[in-house]
């Protein structure tokens, strides 16, 4: 059996309690997992939660709406874990509002988080990925991306752009084998945070953390001959 220092590397951006952490557990079953996000205290307890089960994980800390964090984010990952064989770039800003509501500074911060820190990134591991010959970059998607509704001013363009940017890479990069995929998650998550605004939803009607994170596990060990680019999650009560 490979030891822990031995294990390939995937990088999960945008880690929080709900998502982000069920893609880290999973993906910590076979891969050293370097978790991203802002909040540096959560990001502790979760790789020590890993780490206990008999994973490798290294939490950073790190403003994904900047540049120059981003690119120390993965100087540290590369020194500490080695190269990225898999990105899950899971990190988005969400806020609502209709065009009118919406300051330019959400507007701006919103692409940011949602799409430039996504391509940069990218950015930051396709040359290893292309210098291997191989990885994986998956991207997550919502309806947003696709039908956004009038109140996601901000967040329907960002999703928009992302979606677009995954299939720029996906044919520029996909011959040379790096897999490139969007998920579309149409659904709310089950969390605490919309347990709590929508205390009426059952738990039918949410989408499971760790359901998603295995159909990510699935997406990353797809053979090249049978890649998929683009997928959809929803409840099989929630209407599209």
């Amino acid at each position: 059996m490979e030891s822990q220092k031995e294990r390939p590397v995937a990088a999960i951006i945008g880690v929080g309690p709900g998502l982000g952490a069920a893609l880290a557990r999973r993906f910590a079953e076979g891969y050293a997992v370097a978790l991203v996000a802002r909040s540096r205290d959560y990001l502790n307890g979760l790789a020590s939660e890993i780490t206990g089960a008999g994973g490798r994980a290294l939490a950073v800390a790190a403003d994904l709406a900047s540049q120059e964090e981003i690119a120390a984010a993965f100087r540290r990952i590369n020194d500490e874990l080695g190269p990225v064989e898999i990105l899950v770039y899971n990190a988005a800003m969400r806020p609502v509002g209709r065009l009118m509501e919406t300051t330019p500074n959400t507007f701006e911060n919103t692409w940011r988080v949602s799409v430039f820190g996504a391509f940069l990134c990218a950015q930051a591991v396709v040359p290893g990925m292309l210098e291997r010959g191989h990885g994986t970059i998956l991207f997550t998607g919502a309806t947003a991306g696709i039908k956004p509704f009038p109140t996601s001013a901000a967040f329907g363009p960002a999703k928009f752009a992302l979606r677009g940017l995954a299939q720029v890479m996906a044919r520029d990069l996909g011959p040379r084998r790096i897999h490139v995929a969007y998920i579309n998650i149409d659904g709310a998550i089950d969390t605490p945070f919309i347990r709590q605004r929508f205390p009426s939803l059952q738990d039918e009607d949410l989408l499971r953390p760790s359901a998603i994170a295995e159909t990510y596990w699935h997406l990353a060990h797809q053979d090249q001959s049978a890649w998929t680019q683009e997928l959809d999650v929803r409840p099989f009560k929630e209407k599209f």
